[in-house]
């Protein structure tokens, strides 16, 4: 078990995995895939890229991480950096939407989920992807310009202002702010920002942001 993990966390973990909790621990111990999602719009597969992800229709694992920055490609927005668990959303999306939607991504940064958004809406579809914090706001929106559609908008708003446009949109997704345990074997801080007060909090903040954006959603989307 990584002796770094606060002991709230293992005793909490193994009580819900069971035995599935050694397989868990040696996963967070090890290095995250590389994975990219291809820019349908920009980029044409020619030739061999790695394994495909299962579940995404643009989705790629690479056998080692490339220096990104110096790509041209990727500052063209040809592709998206992305773990492959965050891609799900377009087998959602493939399954629930068959016409244009009018589509809010609530909690948008950096851009990940917006972008498959674009990619996977019918044609004809608007997406507003937002963000409430400045800094990461400017991420977003300098994303989604590279993503390129004229089909979307970036706002900067709290869940609560979006409530006046009552009944607007037909699909909204919200990646609402959370403990963070998915961070854990990328970032060390997010194992020390973790306890269960936290967790707490953040389910608290969820249901908040889930009440304050409900009447903007139409009946029946």
């Amino acid at each position: 078990v990584m002796t770094n993990l606060p002991l709230s966390f293992i005793e909490r973990t193994r009580r819900l995995l069971g035995d599935d909790f050694p397989s868990f621990a040696s996963a967070l111990e090890s290095e995250p895939p590389v994975s990219i999602r291809l820019n349908p719009a920009k980029c044409r597969l020619d030739g061999e890229l790695g394994d495909r992800v299962p579940w995404s229709q643009q989705g790629y694992y690479l056998s080692s991480r490339p220096a990104f920055t110096f790509d041209p490609r990727f500052h063209a927005g040809a592709y998206y950096v992305q773990e492959a668990a965050s891609m799900f959303l377009n087998r959602v999306i493939a399954q629930y939407i068959h016409t244009p939607v009018r589509y809010l991504d609530l909690c948008a940064a950096p851009g990940g989920k917006s972008t498959d958004a674009i990619a996977s809406l019918p044609a004809g579809s608007l997406v507003v992807s937002n963000e409430v914090i400045p800094n990461r706001a400017n991420i977003l929106t300098e994303n989604i310009i590279k993503w390129g559609s004229p089909f979307s908008i970036v706002t900067r708003n709290e869940a609560a202002e979006f409530a006046s446009l009552e009944a607007y949109f037909d699909v909204i997704a919200t990646d609402v702010p959370c403990s963070g345990e998915g961070m854990f074997r990328k970032d060390p801080d997010a194992m020390t920002e973790w306890s269960p007060a936290n967790v707490a909090r953040c389910a608290e903040r969820q249901r908040q942001i889930l009440t304050d954006v409900w009447d903007a959603l139409r009946p029946g989307g």
